[in-house]
């Protein structure tokens, strides 16, 4: 998709390539028609220097008898000729006209002008012509000359529109990498763009306002989660401990500790969905700790060696590529280790007996990546939607269906960019690149 200056400029080409294509329709009758205004024009003044030149000298330095009454010139191209002669007609003349004139056995067509007057009461009828040829050669130049400039005119103003709407609409791009990648309204940049379009205050303006309202809301909801959470656990705890006190009598009828422990299940599976709720808060929060340093090909070694007596147990193939590898710094090595795991983890639950998990690591381009494929049922387009979006449990395994969104939480944390591809009945395949520098 093109940028919004690219669109402008484009436009204003666009819009200047049509009134162009107007104007060469109309150019060939606009320049003949200024050619020949502007060679009467010429003929008249011609015809005005000749009559002030017989008005000076008389006309005999041009009319004798030796010439029989007639002057003749012309020059050497014989595109222009002046011709002065004694006029017999009542008729007076001042006209011009295209004719054809003899010269030297040569047929040529002119453009002629023909005027009359009288010097000592004698009629003489002067007439300047020009050929059509030198017109039409003029004619030529002349839309050359119109055409280079207005090539010229074009590039100049679509280099010129191109330079003024990237000028113009630069705070908008301030304001597009002031929203770019981010994750959390807090840490949104509220320096006021410098602009003089009061349009793009107003933008920057309404944009600081809906963060601050966005990042209040989002304060307000994990205050509660972690309110919530806390008072959870306490009466999660206490049940705990009753129950599990209750398992040790001895006067207990055979069927109660199968019960109990049945309640015992519950009451781990809400525990840990609100340790998972306090650690996604947290991480929002930015609570954790990024101060580690290790080696990522490290981790995952390790929840391999975690996962595959798992995977052996399921008749699932384990394996990894570790082609490039990356030590980190300013990390949380306990968080990417949850991050990976619940990914891995949750690859091997979703794949059939006889299938593969990879997981890979490499360099792409300027980024580390590291990719966890597996040949399970993959994912439809709506569970895709959906797919980190809590409480929505994924595959076939029952869960909180929180664990995704912990993954996604980490990697937001680490500013890590999370890609998925996957395809029913074929596999899925997460990819989590590290930013540059990591």
């Amino acid at each position: 998709m093109a940028r919004l200056r690219i669109k402008l400029s484009f436009f204003n080409l666009l819009s200047k390539l049509i009134f162009t294509g107007l104007f060469l329709l109309i150019m060939p009758y606009l320049v003949e028609r200024i050619n020949l205004i502007q060679t009467d024009n010429n003929l008249i003044g011609m015809r005005e220097q000749v009559i002030s030149l017989v008005s000076k000298v008389g006309i005999e330095p041009f009319i004798t008898s030796e010439t029989e009454n007639t002057f003749g010139s012309y020059n050497i191209l014989k595109d222009e000729f002046i011709s002065l002669e004694k006029f017999d007609s009542g008729e007076d003349a001042n006209f011009i006209e295209v004719s054809e004139r003899l010269i030297e056995g040569e047929k040529i067509i002119y453009r002629v002008l023909n005027y009359t007057f009288k010097v000592d009461n004698i009629k003489y009828l002067l007439e300047i012509g020009k050929s059509l040829e030198s017109i039409h050669h003029t004619e030529k130049n002349t839309r050359k000359v119109m055409l280079v400039f207005l090539v010229f005119i074009i590039l100049i103003t679509f280099i010129t529109d191109l330079l003024y709407t990237r000028r113009l609409l630069s705070p908008l791009d301030v304001i597009t990498l002031k929203l770019k990648d981010i994750s959390d309204p807090s840490i949104y940049d509220k320096t006021p763009v410098k602009t003089t379009t009061s349009d793009f205050v107003s933008l920057d303006n309404a944009l600081k306002e809906l963060m601050t309202h966005i990042d209040e809301l989002f304060r307000k909801e994990k205050d509660i989660t972690v309110n919530i959470s806390h008072e959870l656990l306490t009466p999660v705890s206490v049940l705990r401990s009753k129950l599990e006190n209750l398992l040790i009598r001895d006067d207990l009828s055979p069927e109660i500790p199968t019960k109990i422990e049945e309640t015992l299940k519950t009451l781990y599976r809400l525990q840990s969905l609100v340790n998972s709720l306090l650690l996604i808060a947290r991480l929002e929060s930015r609570q954790f700790l990024r101060n580690e340093t290790f080696q990522v090909n490290e981790v995952l070694s390790e929840i391999i060696s975690e996962l595959s007596p798992i995977s052996d147990d399921s008749n699932i193939l384990l394996e990894s590529e570790f082609d490039h590898d990356l030590r980190v710094s300013k990390a949380n090595r306990s968080l990417l280790f949850s991050m990976f795991y619940n990914i891995v983890n949750n690859a091997v639950k979703n794949t059939q007996p006889g299938g593969k998990v990879l997981i890979k690591s490499f360099s792409d381009k300027d980024h580390f990546v590291v990719s966890v494929s597996d040949t399970g049922k993959g994912m439809s387009e709506a569970q895709m939607k959906t797919l980190f979006s809590r409480f929505k449990t994924k595959g076939q395994n029952s869960g909180t269906g929180i664990g995704l969104a912990i993954a996604k939480s980490i990697a937001d944390f680490h500013c890590i960019s999370i890609t998925v591809k996957s395809v029913p009945d074929t596999g899925t395949i997460f990819s989590f690149a590290f930013p540059e520098n990591s």
